[in-house]
């Protein structure tokens, strides 16, 4: 039997705000010429190991913990962007480098448009992932039920975008659950009945239920369908063509490939549907990612390089496929927590506490290190075994939800925490 919660269900459309395509194109109308900023988050499950990823190479203790794990020092004689996935680190600032993993980064950083927040994370000290991911999705100790990218997006404006608010997933993260609706879209191309008998059957459904919120939900999911028909009408089944990557891209060869999103897996494939909602003028003010694997508790150096390849093709690939456009997205990656300072018997780290975020977009003051870096001998250590955090998460959120989403009320995004000044991440 066809009923409104099956289909919810099934076509992975719950909490989902949007609004009929004529409305659509009249708003894209009268907002054509004005800005619209993007927030994109983008989380790292399974707590990504910062210290083999954005390597502090210029401490000394690094390969003293790291004597089998730790990563050879930059080497000047090598090309930085051709030493193979298991080379030198890429150099940055003479105390940290990137992972070879990462050499499409490093145009990015050179450009200015990624930035580091080193011994970044969460002032929880669980080592548990699921109360870790919780702490940060939802940005406030406790059980709140809602996420702080949720809150950040703030009452809606006269008619906001029914994609105002986008979760790259086959579900609604708790970062994005809350009083605002949002949609997720695991697949661009599923969200879609064909069946138009079916189709009217399932709106009835949903006009007559005595349920307001379950009303207003299918509506809006239907009305989210013709959106997202009529973009896919008018770009083709696989939308317009990324565009090229720029001049002095990096050579091609194992593992050095011009960035695509094809070798960015599927983080790839999401960021490409969120460029083609963004190139679209659909209207999305805050997205999410996410890419797990990270819990490396053995062979680590194995598989780290394969992960960031995905990790950074993704990315850089949506950085140059919005081209111009990434003046007005940001780009902000989270994970739950770091890796253990010192490497285990098995060829990996464990559980640890500090980690790193990056903060990538064409505002942002790039090309630099943020953070206290706070030491790897035993007595700077965190409980003597790992990185401890000297920039709380929420400060770089509380930025790029004020001066990139423009939310000056931070009390309600992250109740209970006071900022302190700002690290500078985005251009005035």
């Amino acid at each position: 039997m066809l009923t409104r919660r099956i289909f919810l269900r099934g076509s992975a459309i719950a909490m989902v705000g949007m609004g009929q395509a004529p409305m659509w194109l009249a708003r894209a109308a009268a907002t054509e010429g004005r800005k619209r900023k993007t927030l994109v988050a983008i989380f790292l499950r399974g707590a990504a190991d910062g210290l083999n990823i954005v390597v502090p190479f210029g401490d000394p203790q690094y390969r003293e913990l790291r004597p089998t794990l730790g990563l050879q020092p930059p080497q000047p004689q090598l090309d930085n962007q051709n030493n193979g996935p298991f080379g030198p680190v890429i150099d940055l600032d003479g105390m940290f480098g990137l992972h070879a993993g990462l050499r499409h980064f490093k145009e990015l950083w050179d450009n200015k448009q990624l930035a580091i927040v080193e011994a970044a994370g969460s002032p929880d000290p669980s080592r548990s992932h699921f109360d870790a991911q919780d702490y940060m999705e939802s940005g406030t100790p406790g059980k709140t039920g809602t996420g702080w990218l949720n809150r950040a997006l703030g009452d809606p404006a006269p008619g906001a975008s029914p994609l105002r608010a986008v979760a790259l997933s086959n579900r609604v993260p708790r970062t994005l659950r809350g009083t605002y609706e949002a949609v997720a879209l695991g697949n661009v191309q599923d969200f879609n009945i064909t069946d138009q008998e079916r189709l009217a059957i399932l709106q009835n459904m949903y006009s007559l239920t005595p349920d307001a919120t379950m009303r207003r939900t299918g509506k809006d999911a239907f009305e989210a369908m013709k959106m997202i028909q009529s973009m896919t009408r008018e770009q083709g089944p696989n939308g317009p063509r990324p565009a090229p990557f720029a001049p002095g891209a990096i050579a091609a060869g194992p593992f050095q490939a011009k960035p695509s999103y094809n070798a960015g897996g599927q983080l790839g494939r999401n960021l490409q549907e969120l460029a083609r909602l963004i190139k679209s003028d659909a209207g999305v003010e805050a997205a999410f990612a996410e890419i797990d694997g990270w819990d490396h508790h053995q062979n680590e150096n194995n598989q780290l390089p394969n992960l960031l390849n995905q990790f950074s093709n993704a990315i850089v690939s949506f950085c140059q496929d919005l081209g111009d456009r990434m003046e007005d997205v940001a780009i902000v990656t989270m994970s739950e927590f770091g890796r253990t300072a010192q490497e285990n018997g098995t060829g990996g780290t464990d559980h640890g506490h500090g980690s790193f975020m990056m903060v990538i977009g064409g505002a942002v003051q790039g090309g630099k290190v943020y953070g206290k870096w706070p030491g790897l001998e035993k007595e700077q250590l965190f409980e003597g075994r790992d990185l401890a955090v000297t920039t709380d998460f929420r400060t770089v959120l509380s930025e790029l939800v004020r001066g990139h989403l423009g939310q000056k009320d931070l009390s309600s995004v992250f109740p209970g925490f006071q900022p302190g000044p700002a690290l500078g991440l985005l251009r005035s």
